[in-house]
């Protein structure tokens, strides 16, 4: 089978099925990269190990800090404690949540609806009391951290000697 048609099938996996844990594996959140395909990850107890990524994901599926997933065991693995078998994304995560299966651990950090429409919420709050001054204000455009930064603005010192230029020209006139 060739590298693209099994990147496809192994991504048509991941995004297509919706799986529920059994009773051996549980659900991590991803805390860090270690290198060599292994993953810092943190149960909902607070318990940290690390987690090796099978090959078949490797170079075609990516995670990230922050990512849920579903780890199997290894039960001879003194630092490697997990492998995983499952990427979650925000359709599983929901899909867990309706059926129970998420774990309290991880409550407050997950409803990814909840997040959004609170934020939401707060930015709606915040435009009704800013609408006059969130048109003077540049604050929420990008700024470019690649560039320096040039200010520039004009000052009593550059009037001052336009001023005094023009003083000197009537001088020499007269």
């Amino acid at each position: 089978m060739s590298q693209a048609t099994k990147r496809k099938h192994v991504v048509k996996e991941v995004l297509g099925d919706l799986v529920t844990p059994a009773e051996n594996q549980q659900i991590v959140k991803v805390t860090g990269s270690r290198g060599n395909n292994l993953h810092e990850a943190v149960t909902s107890l607070g318990e940290t190990f690390l987690v090796s990524m099978p090959t078949k994901f490797r170079k075609n599926i990516w995670i990230k800090r922050g990512d849920f997933v579903i780890v199997d065991p290894i039960e001879e693995g003194e630092k490697v404690k997990a492998e995983i078998s499952f990427i979650l994304y925000k359709d599983h995560i929901q899909h867990l949540q309706k059926q129970q299966l998420w774990p309290d651990g991880f409550m407050e950090e997950s409803p990814v609806e909840d997040k959004t429409s609170r934020e939401q919420g707060e930015q709606d709050k915040e435009e009704e009391e800013d609408v006059s001054s969130s048109e003077d204000d540049d604050a929420d455009l990008f700024v470019n951290t690649n560039r320096c930064n040039y200010q520039y603005s004009e000052s009593e010192d550059e009037e001052d000697s336009q001023t005094a230029d023009e003083e000197g020209r009537t001088d020499t006139t007269v």
